[in-house]
């Protein structure tokens, strides 16, 4: 399809959104196709593409960024939980004063 193709395409394309998030356009006649459903927003070509660039802001799928949420909150458990162990050692060696890793043998 050429650039003045698109300035004819007169069709109406409705805006399609999947489990994952992803957005795409669909001819407003057909049936929407398995695993899309619609979002409310029908128009021009141009009108449906300008539509999804407002909303759909993060191009990485629902269960990407939800596995990548789990990791950056696991990653905050781990540091949490590591900055208490810390703390409690401190505050059973005397506020900080340095463990000795090994006993050294005295000469």
């Amino acid at each position: 399809m050429t650039a003045s193709d698109e300035s004819e395409d007169k069709m109406i394309y409705k805006v399609v959104v999947n489990h994952e998030e992803q957005y795409s356009i669909w001819p407003q006649y057909r049936e929407n196709p398995l695993g899309w459903r619609e979002v409310g927003k029908s128009g021009l070509k141009a009108e449906c593409l300008a539509y999804i660039k407002e909303v759909w802001t993060d191009m990485r799928p629902l269960s990407l960024r939800r596995k990548m949420e789990q990791a950056v909150a696991e990653e905050a458990r781990v540091r949490a939980a590591s900055a208490a162990s810390k703390d409690k050692t401190e505050s059973t060696n005397g506020g900080g004063a340095e463990v000795p890793g090994a006993l050294e043998p005295v000469a």
